[in-house]
């Protein structure tokens, strides 16, 4: 005389939709029975030990929701982009200073064709990957000046990549300069009178001319022999038809014909509400490539002229930032210094340390020791080994094994959707058009210490095309296992990445990043 309650296939489906792996033996349980005899107030009891049942068995799956056309790529919506590059100062705290950072090219003053942006996006950050690892080959085998000259990290370290690049706006005497934020460059530069040949750019070039405070530096001087040694080349120091020239020049090239030349020197800036003197910058005259419109470039890698350790007793040798995921056309932060009370983080600082590898010191390193998809954690031999994590490249590069072991377990839990042929550089791609809202696995990162970053749902798929009919993994494989691995801006948006170059560590923490 018990009331009856169904378990229908589409219930069944749904319980174990988040489990296919063991749909079987579910199925198997209720194969001979569609009806069963059940007290009802049992029922609530049932549906418990299914689902302790399913979580025994295969672990408890970790997704996020992402809505597939509420994007900015997504032709639904419009954004006018604002028609300066210049950002503001968002204030001082105790021994620090916060800098609006604005994605540039929503800073470009007119209407973003996303798609085509993207794609192009693709083709150049492989060059910059691929220029990152020819230096690092170079850097570890102890090779000559002249390769490391032929092999230099593109200062603009993804300027080409015309659609994730982040600017910050300082005061460089007297005048308002837009830079372009990279922490896998040493020197910050900008464009300068009178200059030989100069791309196109907002505002005016700096003038050194009119500025007080501006100081040249001299071939004999130790800040000329330190830029030799953080950018592996510099201008001649010698003489030129009986002209002895005393001036400390720069050059650095890129693997694409693109540079930057000028000369070393000194000057004033302020960083948001913080006046700074003195410090080394490259004045350059002589500048070909695609910039796209900002004043130049701020360096934040390790080596001594980098802005980081010219700044060391004033912020301590601390910054970070956190990118925003774009979405509204929204602005992230720069912050230098270790005022904790200007972060807006959601989850607790999680610290890893920074690998010390004396050969690539310039670079920042983490180590990798494990990942997980959905809760499900991977396993790669090349676990433990470095992996760089760096704002210019965009999209995160892998060795070889750890990446099949993400593609195979992320497949497992993402079913059911139509995929496509690959695209450029990623291979795991689907055609999402006819779905509004999907449930993704969460993708992360584990490092030394249990240091812990959980990809933002936005970092995960990769937007081919706008109308999401070519949607990817927004990971890629290197070529080769034993390359080093690259952490990209992508994977890093609405993330606090806090960078601590005097304890030698790395935090990471979850944070909303738009303001």
């Amino acid at each position: 005389n018990f009331p009856r309650i169904s378990l229908s296939p589409s219930l069944l489906s749904s319980l174990t939709s988040s489990f296919p792996l063991k749909r079987i033996l579910l199925a198997k349980m209720f194969k001979k029975a569609t009806y069963l005899p059940l007290n009802l107030s049992l029922a609530p009891l049932l549906l418990v030990l299914i689902f302790l049942l399913l979580c025994v068995v295969n672990g408890v799956d970790e997704k996020k929701i992402l809505s597939v056309h509420n994007n900015i790529w997504s032709p639904k919506k419009s954004y006018e982009a604002s028609s300066s590059c210049f950002s503001r100062s968002l204030g001082k705290g105790r021994d620090s200073t916060t800098l609006e950072m604005k994605h540039r090219e929503l800073c470009s003053g007119k209407t973003i064709d996303w798609g085509k942006k993207m794609r192009r996006a693709l083709l150049l950050d492989n060059i910059r990957v691929q220029s990152l690892q020819l230096r690092i080959k170079a850097m570890t085998s102890s090779t000559t000046e002249q390769s490391l000259s032929e092999t230099q990290i593109p200062l603009t370290s993804g300027i080409k990549l015309e659609t994730l690049n982040y600017i910050v706006t300082v005061e460089l005497g007297g005048k308002n300069m837009s830079l372009i934020v990279d922490t896998g460059s040493d020197l910050t530069w900008v464009q300068c009178q009178p200059c030989r040949s100069c791309y196109n750019q907002q505002g005016p070039l700096y003038d050194p001319s009119v500025s007080s405070s501006y100081k040249t530096v001299f071939c004999n001087s130790s800040t000329c022999q330190d830029l030799v040694a953080a950018t592996g080349n510099s201008g001649p120091c010698g003489g030129f038809n009986g002209v002895v020239k005393t001036t400390c020049e720069y050059v650095v090239s890129y693997g694409d014909g693109s540079y930057t030349r000028g000369d070393l020197a000194s000057e004033s800036i302020i960083l948001g509400d913080t006046k700074l003197e003195n410090l080394v910058f490259g004045c350059g005259r002589n500048n070909k490539g695609l910039f796209g419109g900002a004043s130049g470039l701020m360096g934040l890698g390790r080596s001594s002229v980098s802005l980081v350790s010219q700044t060391l007793k004033t912020f301590n040798g601390v910054f970070s930032y956190c990118l925003p995921s774009l979405e509204d056309g929204a602005s992230g932060t720069l912050s230098f210094g270790n005022d904790f009370s200007v972060y807006k983080n959601s989850t607790s600082v999680s610290y890893t340390p920074l690998v010390q590898n004396p050969q690539l010191r310039s670079f920042y390193i983490l180590n990798l020791t494990g990942a997980s998809i959905g809760g499900m954690e991977l396993k790669s031999p090349s676990f433990g080994r470095g992996i760089l994590i760096d704002s210019g490249t965009v999209i995160t590069r892998l060795p070889p094994s750890i990446y099949k072991a993400v593609k195979t377990e992320f497949l497992k839990q993402f079913y059911g959707f139509p995929s496509t042929p690959g695209y450029s550089i990623l291979d795991t791609c689907f055609n999402l058009t006819s779905y509004e809202d999907i449930s993704i696995p969460t993708i992360k990162m584990i490092f030394e210490g249990n240091a812990e970053l959980e990809v933002d749902v936005t970092g995960v798929f990769y937007f081919a095309k706008p109308d999401a009919s070519l949607v990817c993994l927004a990971l890629a494989s290197l070529s080769y296992e034993n390359e080093v691995g690259i952490i990209g801006n992508y994977q890093q948006k609405n993330q606090r990445v806090i960078y601590d170059t005097t304890q030698e560590r790395l935090g990471i923490a979850g944070e909303n990043c738009s303001i």
